[in-house]
């Protein structure tokens, strides 16, 4: 009798949330931006890079699925709070970062404005699944 490897359960979760507002391309966007400050921030969520049959490599990817979620305007701020509340760090994206072009201007955008009062379209959150649950309460799975 063959064993078959089956994959630990993480203990931990991967959330986006996204306002459900967005456009398509605004939504994409801003999903690629949250998950890339979660992989540069906490490498150890990132695994080995990737071989085909043929020798070719490709880049890590994250070792764990990454959930996508949709809620409203409201929904943003108040998972904002959760997040910062049960000492989680995520990543955000704001309204005001649809116009600017560069990093630098990015974070200066982010910079200008007290933490109550963040336009966020979008925040990318890791941690223990319960913790995670908590702060995406009221978003709903993207569809």
């Amino acid at each position: 009798m063959v064993k078959q490897h089956v994959p630990d359960r993480p203990d931990t979760k991967i959330a986006v949330l996204l306002r459900e507002d967005l456009l398509s391309w605004q939504r994409l966007n801003v999903c690629a931006f949250l998950v890339s400050g979660l992989a540069a921030s906490q490498p150890h969520l990132v695994g080995e890079p990737y071989l085909d049959a043929d020798g070719n490599e490709y880049l890590p990817m994250f070792r764990q699925p990454v959930l996508v979620f949709e809620g409203s305007k409201e929904t943003l701020p108040a998972a904002h709070g959760r997040a910062l509340s049960r000492g989680l760090r995520p990543s955000v994206f704001t309204a005001d970062l649809f116009a600017t072009g560069n990093d630098t201007d990015n974070r200066a955008a982010v910079r200008a404005v007290p933490a109550a009062a963040l336009d966020l379209v979008g925040l990318a959150v890791h941690g223990p699944r319960n913790a995670v649950d908590k702060v995406c309460k009221g978003a709903r799975m993207h569809p």
